[in-house]
């Protein structure tokens, strides 16, 4: 589900992962048409490190 917000809505996926200033940055890039692409892009890259950053925590356990 985030993945296809990435793609289609990239500045929702960044508020989804806890990231409301990319996610304004994003939407501001998002509004030319030119830069729907790049922001797509960047969305999907973005949600990918996030999933690896959770799997990483979960391996390793919460450190301080």
């Amino acid at each position: 589900m985030r993945l296809l917000l990435a793609i289609f809505l990239p500045f929702v996926a960044f508020f989804t992962i806890g990231r409301p200033f990319s996610g304004i940055i994003c939407l501001i890039l998002q509004i030319t048409l030119i830069g729907w692409l790049p922001a797509a892009i960047w969305a999907v890259y973005s949600l990918n490190q996030y999933k690896t950053d959770k799997k990483i925590e979960k391996v390793f356990g919460s450190r301080p």
